[in-house]
């Protein structure tokens, strides 16, 4: 099993099986448009400027399970961080990241980069999972840190 395994569905409605992004360096997170940390989408759209033609991506997946900031639907979400932040990387359809909804891949993630939640869940807003290129969960970095701090990792992974 890898994040290859699973598939994200697109705020067009269309599925994207993950293996699209096989032999990338992956920053996966859950983000919301209404939060204290929502700054967060300006800094990883500048990991992904920067890394992007080394094989970096960033995938951003929407989530209004933490008090209801992501309240519009996927659409709206996509649309302001694009207005707001400039973001180009890919932002899917708003999904469940934890509980009996959760999204299978975020399942996977949790899984394999344990916090210090029950059951691993992600506690808030703009958690970052790390993705080597073989499609190996290898870091998770909590919501209160930057993405910034993920760099010295990233740059491991893509050999610059």
């Amino acid at each position: 099993m890898s994040v290859y395994s699973y598939q994200a569905v697109t705020t067009a409605n269309q599925e994207v099986p993950l293996d699209l992004y096989q032999g990338k360096v992956l920053v996966i997170a859950n983000t919301a448009s209404k939060c204290g940390m929502t700054p967060q989408y300006g800094e990883l759209q500048k990991l992904y400027d920067r890394y992007r033609d080394q094989g970096l991506v960033v995938l951003g997946f929407p989530c209004n399970q933490f008090g209801g900031q992501e309240p519009g639907t996927s659409e709206e979400a996509e649309s302001f961080c694009q207005i707001n932040y400039g973001v180009n990387f890919p932002v899917f359809a708003k999904i469940d990241v934890n509980g009996e909804d959760t999204h299978p891949l975020f399942k996977y993630l949790r899984e394999q980069q344990p916090g210090a939640g029950e059951d691993n869940s992600i506690q808030w807003n703009f958690t970052k999972f790390l993705v080597n290129r073989e499609g190996e969960v290898v870091g998770r970095v909590e919501p209160k840190e930057s993405p910034e701090a993920m760099t010295a990792e990233i740059e491991k992974l893509l050999g610059v």
